[in-house]
């Protein structure tokens, strides 16, 4: 490629040739020298001193949901869904669990299904808080992790008892009180192993509220301000109920698993927030799940909500913002589902999953995700825990002390250390 260079006579030349002919172009356009002169003398003056732009330092608003971060309003409600999912846990979806804080203090969770306590974990509450669960059924996948709850909340700090609220059945068998003594003995022997060892305050039996699940819009709960009310719900068998909690002229309900019933048309309206089953579609439970047709009728449409009939119960109780949960949330099936609930209700709608949550005030409904650390600890507990009682300790048989590999001398500069940090006179056991 060729240059070719120009002295500097020449350049300047070319530049006057150039700005006489811009003048001249102006004229010609009708823009007189005046005017032009005064822009060209703008152009010369200094530019403007501005300061430099420096970096915020005050707290924006956020989009998401960072636990231990937001204070809750003493006028205020705040939901999140630690379990929205099937029967199936998956890493994505738990199964069934609701976290309803109030502004008072209070936290009730609906259901405990499979999976959930991973979800309550990441919230970083202390456990001590989270004491009172409301089961709306005996279905697994919503209650399936009341071990994990009771005994990893008792490990991980609640110094009291874990109370239970549930529906009676059709026979003793059936209910509640009947699930959990029985759960409470099948955790006989992790229970019988932690006795010296931990704090026991946590471990002692369920405090079981068991009700008739055939009360119509009876009163279940009542403290601090806060009352819940039960009615009946329609799944598999007799005994389920969804729960209405009114706290401070708000109103909240709970359906569990149900299918559209006259009670719930009636004692649900104008809720501020109103959380109802809406199940897979019958395609996808074909497609995906490989039910036969007539199995994904049935299971899609009888024994669970359909989202077409989601929707046309939501357009009865008209709430200001309906939740549905109960479905596997991607984006192959969510579309579907909303675009059937969409041909019979065309209001506020959340299609959940997990760590959604919702602030409700009396004004607005914010509905964010939650942003967690997957690296979480324990949060740390509200009381002291108290020292185990090495005498409550269920000695180990001959045949297994027998067993035992001699470690003492490596395990005694552990107690050393120990004591010494802590000012103790702990010893090694025989």
């Amino acid at each position: 490629m060729k240059t070719t260079k120009f002295g500097l006579s020449t350049r300047i030349a070319a530049a006057t040739l150039f700005c006489c002919g811009i003048i001249t172009g102006l004229y010609l356009a009708g823009v007189d020298d005046t005017s032009f002169q005064l822009q060209a003398a703008e152009a010369e003056k200094p530019p403007l001193k501005t300061e430099p732009m420096s970096s915020p330092t005050a707290t924006r608003e956020r989009n998401f949901y960072a636990p231990n971060s937001e204070a809750l309003l003493p006028d205020e409600m705040r939901l999140i869904a630690c379990g929205t999912g099937m029967p199936t846990a998956r890493p994505k979806q738990a199964a069934t669990c609701f976290l309803l804080e109030l502004g008072n203090g209070d936290k009730f969770l609906f259901d405990i299904g499979t999976g959930s306590a991973e979800r309550l974990s990441a919230l970083q509450i202390p456990y001590n808080y989270l004491d009172k669960v409301f089961l709306s059924h005996l279905h697994s996948d919503h209650f399936g992790d009341m071990d994990a709850l009771f005994v990893g909340g008792a490990l991980m700090g609640r110094q009291k008892p874990l109370r239970v609220w549930g529906p009676s059945g059709d026979t003793p068998e059936r209910g509640t009180a009947y699930a959990l003594d029985h759960l409470y003995k099948a955790l006989t022997w992790d229970l019988d192993g932690r006795k010296g060892i931990t704090d026991p305050r946590g471990y002692v039996p369920f405090e079981v509220t068991e009700f008739d699940y055939k009360g119509i819009n009876e009163i279940v709960y009542q403290e601090n301000g806060v009352t819940v009310r039960s009615i009946p719900a329609i799944h598999s068998l007799d005994g389920p109920v969804s729960y209405i909690l009114e706290w401070n002229d708000f109103k909240f309900v709970f359906g569990g698993d149900t299918y559209p019933n006259q009670w719930f048309a009636e004692y649900a309206k104008d809720a501020d927030l109103v959380i109802h089953e809406c199940f897979i579609t019958v395609p996808a439970l074909v497609e995906k799940f490989k039910f036969t047709p007539q199995g994904a009728l049935d299971v899609g449409t009888q024994v669970h909500t359909a989202p077409e009939a989601y929707g046309k119960m939501m357009s009865i109780v008209k709430p200001r913002m309906a939740v549905a949960f109960h479905f596997f949330n991607d984006f192959d099936t969510a579309p579907d589902i909303e675009s059937r609930i969409r041909t019979t209700y065309d209001g506020p709608l959340s299609l959940s999953t997990d760590y959604m949550v919702w602030n409700i005030t009396k004004d607005t409904i914010r509905t964010r995700m939650t942003i967690f650390d997957e690296d979480v600890w324990p949060p740390t507990p509200t009381e002291k825990p108290l020292v185990p009682d090495p005498s409550l300790r269920i000695p180990f048989s001959e045949f297994i002390v027998n067993g035992k590999y001699d470690m003492k001398d490596v395990i005694q500069p552990i107690y050393d250390e120990t004591n010494e940090q802590y000012n103790l006179k702990e010893t090694q056991g025989e």
